[in-house]
This record gives C-alpha cells, structure tokens and sequence, in this order.
C-alpha cells in the first residue's frame, strides 16, 4: 500500500517538537497533509535560484502582527521577491511604526459598548480609534512631500512611503519593522491592486481635493507586474505565486500570465509554481477562476505544472507562521533580486518583446483599425 503514498503511522510526540518534525511528520491528511505539500513545495522548489516568486496578502493580516513576525522575516531573507497587497493590509501595518497599540482580546464582545468607549474591533483585536486618527494624520502629511507629487504606480507610492516609515522607527526606536519599511530596504515592489479600496486611498482621495499632486497609476501596475513576470520566465527562469488568501490580489497576480499571452500575444504557458491558502470555495464564486485547473484554461497556470500546485483550504493566520518557521529553519537565504530597482529595465524589455510581436503580426496581416475610426465623433485626428 505505500506505494500509493505516506504511510500513516507517527510516532508519539514529545516535548521539544521541532516545525520540521511537527510538518514533515504530523502533517499527514485532509488540508493538514495540503499544508504539509504546501509548505515542502515552497521550501524545495519555489526557493530555487531559478524561481521568481510574487505573493499575495489579503484579509486581516498585518493586524495580528504577521507582517513583522513573519512577512518581514521571509523579505529579508529573499524568499519573496514582489508582493501584492491590499491596502488594508499595508495601512494597519503601519499603526505599529508609529508606536501605536493593537490588542489581542475575544470576539465575544458588546460592539455597542466599544463603540461608546471609541475602540475599534477586527474580530479579536482591538484598537483606539485614535489610531486611525494618527496614522491617517501621518500619512496626509507624508504623501504632501515633494516625492509624491506627480503620477505614479502604487509601487513607487509604497516605496517612498517604506522609506519614510523605516525612518520613523528608527527615530522612534521601535523593533517592529513594517511589511512597507522592510520592502524598501530589500527592494521588493508592494502593489496594491484597488488602491482606492483603503484609507491609504482615501487619504490619496482627500488629498487631491486640496491640490496634491499624487495620483495613482493602475495602467503602471499591470504593465510593471506583466514585466516582472516575463523577467521571471525569460531570463531568471520560472515563476511562483503564493497566494495568501483571495480578493482582488489573487487575480491581480494571476492575470500578468493572461496580460502577456491574450492581450500582448507574447507566447508563454503560465506560472510554473502555485500555492494557494484559502478559505474560499470554488462552487460559490470565490474561486473562480483560481482553482489550478480552472487556471490553466485561462492561461494563469503551465498545465505541465499542475504537480507542482496545491490549494490548502485553511485560515492564513494558521499556515504563514507556520510556512514561514520550516522555510526560515530548512533553506538558507537567498540573494535579494532589488527588482524595484529594476522595474524601468524590466518594463522596457516587456515593451520591445511586446512590439516585436506586433512587427510580427503586421508583417503576416494588416492591423485592424480601431473600433471607432470613421464613425461620427470618433475618427482618428489628422
């Protein structure tokens, strides 16, 4: 019978279990047994030199403290090379840099009588409204500085913001780095894909009503991730998406592969690594689309990769610390890429292989017009 895989049959635990042993070990069926293929498959494949590897943050998360407890440790270590985030992630990071409180409490509380006393709940964790009220005065001070005060994509914005973050915790000798301060320094790109669904955003929002000069590229995210991607596949070699929940990250790091073989025409076959941690269901809409095999008709997946795919249906807040302590313990760090460094360089060669496609193209057949030409009110200008 083991031929037809592990043999279930572990030894009694004892005190001082390691997280090797705990997940090589232990990990043995239903979505324990996926966090175990999960976890071995970022450690002995992902983590190659040859791997690009983007990931994905959506729910609550920084909120727990993962981010500096574990996000932050695997940025410094290389083992994530471009994130995408959503902004709620990346702003409630920021409380703690600014030496601002969350609290660990129950979720079993009078919501009404929270809000009588101005504290703000996320299930069990909670914090003073005036923590909004700071962090939202910091960031409509900072996003007026001179930096900010032209178009630009959400990575750049993040950049500079982790710049000025990193700052801060070191005048307020703080030991809690932010997912944002740590990417700066490691030159990892943090795009957000909804930038307008945060108070990131909205303090964008208000700020452009006074006259500030930032405004936020969404056309510079798709072009600069499509770009980090053909990197990935054309020079470094493959690429890997480790998705941390779902919402809009998911999708946004699973079309750079539809971005560049449907709407560019640059041949590719997808992502060649796939992780999935999720507590949504494909039947009800939460995964569609995302599912490995239902990728791979899109174009997200290399269907000569589907081994090396799994989906873990289990709670982030269980399978990051969990990931991040065998990874930090079983593979030595890996060079940092700097690909934020790089992303003019890395956008420029998507823009030739994308218009030697169309050289391409209009060698074999006329271009169409555009869909308005000739059409009242529509026509090309002279």
């Amino acid at each position: 019978m083991s031929d037809y895989g592990i043999r279930l049959a572990p030894a009694p635990m004892t005190a001082g279990l390691s997280v090797t042993a705990l997940v090589d070990d232990y990990l043995l069926a239903y979505n324990g047994a996926r966090l175990r293929e999960a976890t071995q498959l970022f450690a002995r494949r992902i983590l190659q030199p040859d791997v690009v590897v983007g990931v994905t943050l959506s729910g609550a998360l920084t909120p727990t403290g993962l981010g500096a407890g574990a996000i932050v440790p695997m940025i410094e270590a290389g083992f994530i090379d471009w994130i995408v985030s959503t902004g709620a992630n990346l702003y409630h990071d920021i409380h703690r840099s600014l030496g601002l409180e969350l609290v660990g409490s129950t979720p079993f509380v009078d919501d009404v009588a929270l809000r009588e006393r101005k504290l703000i709940r996320i299930y069990d964790i909670l914090f003073d409204a005036d923590v909004l009220y700071k962090t939202d005065d910091y960031l409509a001070a900072t996003l007026r500085a001179p930096e900010f005060q032209r178009h630009m994509g959400t990575a750049e914005m993040h950049h500079h913001l982790g710049r000025y973050l990193r700052e801060r915790e070191r005048i307020l000798n703080i030991p809690h780095k932010s997912v944002l301060s740590a990417a700066y320094e490691a030159g990892v790109p943090v795009y957000t894909s909804s930038p307008g669904d945060s108070s990131i955003g909205m303090n964008v929002a208000a700020l452009r009503l006074r006259g500030n000069g930032l405004c936020l590229d969404p056309e510079t995210d798709v072009n600069e991730t499509a770009a980090l991607v053909y990197h990935a596949k054309k020079t470094v070699g493959k690429s890997a998406v480790v998705i941390y929940g779902g919402g809009s990250p998911k999708n946004f790091i699973l079309q750079t592969e539809p971005q560049l073989q449907e709407i560019m025409g640059i041949a590719d076959e997808g992502h060649d690594y796939f992780i999935q941690i999720t507590d949504a269901r494909p039947d009800t809409g939460g995964l569609s689309g995302a599912t490995p095999s239902e990728a791979v008709t899109w174009g997200k997946i290399d269907p000569e990769q589907l081994p090396d795919t799994v989906v873990c249906y289990t709670d982030s807040t269980i399978a990051i610390p969990i990931m991040a302590a065998y990874l930090l313990t079983n593979v030595a760090p890996r060079p940092l890429r700097r690909l934020f460094d790089r992303r003019k360089e890395l956008l420029d060669d998507l823009a030739r292989a994308y218009d030697a496609r169309l050289r391409e193209e209009a060698g074999e057949r006329r271009l169409p017009e555009p869909a308005l030409a000739g059409v009242s009110g529509g026509g090309r200008e002279a």
